[in-house]
């Protein structure tokens, strides 16, 4: 394979990520982990899902990243009276021209905040699913395409809230990774009060990277070499989910382009041109957990899609061979 010269690749990384991720931690404290998770579905066009209790910051997560980046943002409520047309637009009839006209609706915008995604109707979630896999909309037999980039943010509250709708599978498999906030620390709550006592610090944040370079940077996170060793290692952490015991359902092939294009992501992050094995042990629960449905037996038994994921990772032989890495790393 003729590898291109690794000075054609891409500049450090790390500066502009390091600077959006220090601004959104000005706003949530005590979460890295979870911002750099956020970031690296970012950087690889994929979209996010925040499932926690209420009030632990997930929205504010979401609307602190989106104002670090010089992109369109749009939020919107979900609740059971919100129609497909609320999100996609409509035809509107127009007297003076006797013609209809597209009214856009909020999905025509580079970054979608759907808060409470699990509020609102099946009918209205699955008027994302085109949005989400095509970047395109349909109103009345014609297509819209979306803007570039287009990505999803969606948060969800626990399933035994009242007043919630669960998410299908198929909409589940489009999200690339689910993540999970968790309460803060007690320090780093403490912190978050006194922080407040000077006022919103969301209202005081500025873009720090545009959308051209977020542009830039996502098509060099494809460039990141992934050695042949390594896909076969996705597939075969992704096919231990389809026979393993304890589920019902495992993950799909997209499942496994998702967890390739999650670590391309997280090597980039790292400034490195080529993805190692922990780049893909380290996402795979973001990436898989979310697209796996538990056996009742598992579920007895007090099992969770994440501890099954992490076990599968941890059973599944990791590649030793790295000589590719290294001559990619030459260029």
């Amino acid at each position: 394979m003729s590898l291109p010269p690794f000075s054609l690749l891409f500049d450090q990384p790390r500066e502009l990520i390091g600077r959006v991720i220090s601004q959104v931690e000005k706003v949530i404290i005590g979460k890295r982990e979870a911002i750099e998770k956020a970031m690296i579905a970012l950087l690889s066009e994929g979209h996010i899902l925040l499932e926690d209790v209420p009030g632990v910051g997930k929205t504010m997560l979401i609307r602190a990243l989106a104002r670090t980046i010089g992109c369109s943002f749009r939020r919107v409520q979900c609740t059971p009276d919100l129609l497909p047309s609320d999100l996609t637009g409509l035809s509107v009839f127009n007297p003076k021209t006797a013609e209809f006209e597209f009214r856009t609706g909020p999905l025509m915008t580079n970054i979608v905040l759907a808060d409470e995604l699990n509020r609102t109707t099946p009918k209205t979630q699955s008027a994302l699913l085109e949005a989400m896999e095509e970047r395109s909309v349909t109103v009345d037999g014609k297509t819209y395409h979306l803007p570039r980039p287009f990505l999803l943010f969606a948060t969800q509250n626990p399933l035994d809230y009242e007043g919630t709708f669960a998410l299908p599978e198929a909409q589940l498999d489009r999200f690339m990774l689910k993540i999970k906030l968790g309460y803060p620390q007690t320090e780093h709550e403490v912190e978050m009060l006194g922080r407040m006592q000077e006022g919103p610090a969301l209202d005081r944040m500025k873009p720090v990277l545009f959308r051209e370079e977020l542009q830039e940077m996502q098509s060099k996170v494809k460039l990141v070499y992934v050695d042949d060793s390594l896909k076969r290692y996705i597939v075969e952490i992704t096919a231990a989910t389809r026979n393993h015991k304890e589920l019902a359902l495992g993950a799909s092939p997209r499942a496994s382009l998702a967890l390739m294009r999650a670590a391309q992501a997280k090597a980039y992050m790292q400034g490195r041109t080529y993805m190692i094995p922990d780049d893909i042990k380290s996402i795979a629960c973001a990436a898989l957990a979310h697209r796996v449905v538990l056996t009742h037996e598992a579920k007895l038994a007090g099992k969770t899609n994440e501890s099954v994921i992490d076990a599968i990772v941890a059973g599944t032989p990791v590649p030793l061979n790295t000589s590719s890495h290294k001559a990619w790393k030459k260029g």
